[in-house]
């Protein structure tokens, strides 16, 4: 872990090291680059040196990015999309948050395309996840029945295996 630095974003936040994160994420130091050269991820920071340093939510944002890849098999460009709604989520949810705190009026002629375009996203997200909820829903019914088939016959088996005389020595 690196400590934190006073040109750091937050001080306080603990930062890592790229091989660090391969190392705790399970993806190596080039899909983080390819990551960052695809714009699925951002380090939060650089040391002086110009290496990257990641936070927790990075972290956190990495694996999600794998868990998207690898459990419901989404493409990068998927996960990009799914990426930047959210950012834009975040940001919106941030705008309102100042806007009460500060008792300013919030700028609906601003906010309301993104949050169009924010409803869309999350709308296609959705039509992505179910038809594969479906397909998984699916392969789990059939291994569920296969899995009672074998259960089937190994009873037949063992019952069988115990009705046959036992060969004299």
């Amino acid at each position: 872990m690196t400590p934190a630095t006073p040109g750091n974003l937050d001080a306080l936040e603990a930062r890592y090291q790229i091989g660090e994160v391969a190392e705790r994420t399970g993806v190596t130091q080039r899909t983080l680059r390819f990551y960052e050269e695809k714009g699925l991820l951002t380090p939060a920071d650089r040391m002086e040196g110009g290496f990257r340093l990641y936070s927790e939510a990075d972290i956190a944002h990495i694996e999600l990015i794998r868990k998207l890849q690898q459990l419901l098999g989404f493409s990068l460009a998927e996960i990009k999309e799914m990426v930047e709604a959210e950012e834009t989520r975040a940001e919106l949810r941030a705008q309102r948050e100042r806007a009460q705190l500060t008792g300013e009026p919030e700028d609906h002629a601003t906010i309301l395309p993104r949050a169009h375009k924010t409803l869309r996203a999350l709308k296609t997200q959705l039509a992505v996840v179910e038809p594969k909820l479906q397909q998984l829903n699916e392969l789990k019914t059939d291994l569920r029945e296969r899995i009672g088939r074998v259960e089937t016959r190994i009873a037949e088996l063992d019952k069988e295996l115990a009705a046959r005389p036992v060969p004299a020595r």
